[in-house]
């Protein structure tokens, strides 16, 4: 009899103790998630702070400001951090002195080269529709070959082809820098955007005529003018064998 009672005492300490360990984790869970709670909210106000912050450096006409906003923007950028503000602000300095213009006394106030450079890149990897869409306004309306080809590296990394737009667009503004201004850097960039977009290219025709210029073109130096051949190369034994296959 005592021992049925010294069991039924010890059985019902076990349960009050899992009982009382259940309500503290329960406590504890809900502490956990509602500072979680708090954190997100947290996190998300700073977020938009840093956004509105952003925006003002970036409408400014100083350089320096627009520097300190590219930095930021490169650091919400590599943190997962693409929200609409970050977005309005490296739109509006991937275009800054070409799609907006700040004058005084007609000179033109607000062309600073390196800055759209950086936005481009920064753009590539955030790869959605609209930084592709945004990304090819700017390799068509740009004229600093450094910056088209920033955005044309940024395309090749995006990734996106439908309907050949991006191909179509690069070989167009390739030709019209060839024609004004040829630059082996930013055929480089080409000629590997090039190689990166082909399998999702559908009408070859544009980039085949791309990179035969680029490869008959002396102006461009001999490792540039030899990748476009390998690339020829390439494209044509991927179509033969593609060909042999439907066959």
């Amino acid at each position: 009899m005592k021992m049925t009672k010294k069991i039924v005492c010890a059985f019902s300490c076990i349960m009050l103790s899992a009982a009382l360990f259940a309500q503290e984790q329960a406590v504890q869970k809900q502490q956990t998630s509602s500072a979680k709670s708090e954190s997100s909210v947290e996190d998300e106000y700073l977020s938009d702070v840093d956004g509105i912050v952003i925006l003002g450096l970036a409408a400014s006409d100083e350089y320096e400001n627009k520097l300190y906003a590219m930095q930021m923007l490169e650091a919400a950028v590599d943190g997962g951090n693409t929200n609409p503000d970050v977005m309005k602000a490296l739109n509006q300095l991937a275009g800054e002195g070409i799609n907006t213009q700040s004058r005084t006394n007609g000179r033109l106030i607000n062309n600073f080269p390196d800055i759209r450079r950086r936005a481009c890149l920064a753009l590539g990897k955030v790869k959605t529709e609209e930084s592709k869409n945004y990304l090819m306004q700017i390799t068509l309306a740009e004229n600093e070959p450094m910056v088209i080809a920033a955005a044309v590296n940024s395309l090749g990394e995006i990734g996106i082809n439908n309907n050949d737009e991006v191909v179509n667009a690069i070989a167009f503004a390739n030709r019209r820098n060839q024609i004004l201004n040829p630059t082996s850097s930013l055929a480089a960039e080409v000629i590997d955007c090039y190689a990166k977009l082909a399998e999702s290219t559908e009408n070859k025709k544009s980039l085949i005529d791309s990179l035969t210029q680029i490869a008959a073109d002396y102006h461009y130096n001999k490792t540039v003018r030899n990748n476009a051949l390998k690339l020829l190369k390439t494209i044509s034994s991927s179509s033969s064998s593609s060909s042999s296959e439907a066959k």
